[in-house]
Order: C-alpha cells, then structure tokens, then sequence
C-alpha cells in the first residue's frame, strides 16, 4: 500500500556524494534533492493549518485525524516520536513519487539499484512520471519487463537533520480511509526503526507487518463503528487480491525455474497470464460486486509487477511470529529486528525462517 520510495532518501543521501565525486548519474540524482526539497519547502506545520480560518474544513479534520494516528503511533506503537508527519503539503499531483521496477522475461527477480550510504534496492523513483516512463522505455530496450506506478509516500529513515526535513503529510493519501491511512503512517514510520541496506524485502515485510499489527489495534481502539466498517470491505478485496497474485506468482516462478525450454515457458506464461485474467474477472463479478478498483493492475500484470507483490508480503508471516515470540511487546521486537538487519543477507533470512520452528 505504502511506499516503495526509501528510494527518494537513497537519492537524496547519494546525490549530496555525487555532487562532490564526478558522478555519472548526477542527472537522476539531481532531480531527486530538487523534488524532494520542493516538497519541503510546500509543507506547512499541522497546528498553523488547524489554526487557519482559510483552511477547508474537510482537511482539518484530516489532519486533525492524522495527528490522533501519529500520537498513538508513539504511546502505543513505540514508533519513532519526532516531526514526521506533523506538517503537511499539496503536492497538487496524485502521486509523490513514481517507482520503476524491472524484471527479465523469463524471471520474478527484481532489478536492483546500488546507491552509496543507503545500499541497494529493488525500484528507482522519480518526482515526475514523463521521467520515469522515459527510463522505463529505455529498460524495456534492454528487454526487461517493465512496471511504473505511483507511489503516494516514501520514508527518509529520519535520517536528515532538524524538524523542516521531516517526512510530511501529502494531499496524495490524507483523505484515504481511516484505517488506511493509520496503516500507512504506521508503515512509514517503521522504516525509521530498521533498515537493512541490501534487502529490500526484508525492509518492507517488517513494515507491512508493522502496519498491520498497528492498524489492527487503532481500528479496535479508536475506530467508529463505520470506519471499521469501511475498512473491512476495503481489506477484504485487498486479502482477496494478496491471495490470488501471490497463487499466481508461485505457479509462474515454478515454470521459470523448471527445466522447460525457453520457447515453451514463453507459450505456458501467456497460458497462464490469459487464465489468471480471466479467473479475476470471474472474482470480481462473484466476489466485489463488480469492483474494478484492481482492473489496471491486471491489465498491466508483468513479472516486475509480481517482483513488487513479493517484497511487500513475501516474509511478513516471518515478522509476525517474532512479534508474538516477543511477548506482543513492541520495543523488545524491534530491538530484535534492529539486530537482524545487522546481520548478512543470508543469516538474516535464515534467522527470520526460524521463527517458524
């Protein structure tokens, strides 16, 4: 649901290297501190727009919401307690970064992107969408499988100094559901907790976990009767959704990893990608009512966009049975996750599976 951007901190950082050190890519990495400043410099503190007569009086009560969200966050969450999320700004777009994510034809490997100080990851972002279908087409001539899309938030790990660089609020979720939008501050914030520079996965399960967890208990604590209500019609289509990409996903990774020749997984693919397509159209008919709200999804369904549904919910069982072996106690399971992140990929994986045992 949230963000893929960590990639806007990993440029900023870079860019402030690259400006000093030649760097070849000083072009991306240059409009990434241009974005990311704008969107700064248009946030303007929560309490000052509550205060404001001007203000439309649907917003403040959205902030006003979003402010009761990010208080729990601390008292009941143990999530980081500093200015993130106590300013807002309109972007006057629908998304506050676009991520580029690629994988290759015949595998739901995500390409990856190393950056100095912040590592690794699985997409790249850019302020403006013409920006990154220009890169998208230029990795589709690489003949990558190819997904853009909008990303309504990114974190910057509260790793920039002073209250002004804090992360703010964006028009692109604040009107969202409630229950939504807990769940995204919640996910956001979590980054801020632990990160591990090389694991893209791992960074995003923990969140989602985190956001899940969270957005449980403010739905049951603080929640009106019809914001549960909207949000169990909202989450229902989503599990639904998460269910049947991640079936498909598997059986698509299971061809690409057989011993077919490549001509016969492309032919099987397309098989399946036309079932999978039709089988969706059958559950939205039967199951949401003629809910269309993922139709663009599957219209555009690749392997990068299989890529992405992994590193959101691939290892997020794995993080919930470590919440529940630290005794639901959210600083003791964070201090845990802090110490795997620190760990190499592999040990982190494989102590992570454990929690199965």
């Amino acid at each position: 649901m949230a963000s893929l951007g960590l990639l806007g901190a990993a440029a900023l950082a870079a860019g402030a290297l690259c400006l000093t050190s030649g760097c070849s890519a000083i072009g991306y990495y240059a409009q990434s501190i241009n974005g990311h400043l704008t969107m700064l410099r248009a946030a303007r503190p929560v309490p000052e727009l509550l205060a404001d007569g001007a203000s439309d009086a649907v917003l403040k009560e959205r902030l006003a919401l979003s402010q009761r969200i990010r208080d729990f966050a601390v008292a009941e969450l143990k999530l980081p307690d500093n200015a993130s999320y106590r300013r807002f700004a309109d972007l006057k777009r629908g998304a506050a970064v676009w991520n580029v994510v690629a994988a290759p034809e015949l595998s739901l490997q995500l390409k990856t992107w190393c950056y100095p100080i912040m590592g690794c990851a699985g997409y790249r972002g850019y302020f403006e969408r013409d920006a990154a279908d220009s890169y998208a087409a230029a990795l589709r001539e690489e003949h990558y499988e190819v997904s853009v899309y909008g990303v309504p938030a990114y974190s910057t790990l509260g790793r920039l100094p002073g209250d002004w660089m804090a992360d703010p609020l964006l028009n692109t979720f604040i009107h969202w559901p409630e229950g939504e939008l807990a769940r995204l501050i919640f996910h956001e914030l979590s980054h801020q907790v632990a990160y591990a520079a090389d694991d893209t996965e791992f960074n995003e399960s923990f969140a989602t976990a985190v956001e899940r967890i969270g957005g449980a208990r403010w739905l049951a604590s603080h929640a009106s009767d019809k914001a549960r209500e909207e949000y169990a019609a909202f989450d229902g289509r989503r599990q639904d959704f998460r269910a049947f990409t991640m079936g498909w996903r598997e059986r698509l990774d299971a061809l690409y990893r057989s011993g077919a020749s490549d001509a016969a997984k492309r032919t099987h693919k397309a098989e399946l990608m036309a079932q999978m397509r039709s089988e969706y159209e059958t559950m939205k008919r039967e199951r949401w009512s003629g809910f269309a709200g993922y139709d663009g999804w599957f219209a555009r369904a690749n392997n990068a966009a299989f890529g992405v549904l992994a590193a959101y919910n691939a290892l997020v069982p794995g993080f919930e049975r470590l919440f529940e072996r630290s005794g639901r106690d959210f600083e003791r399971f964070y201090a845990e996750v802090k110490r795997l992140a620190a760990l190499p990929k592999s040990e982190r994986r494989a102590a992570l599976a454990s929690t199965g045992d």
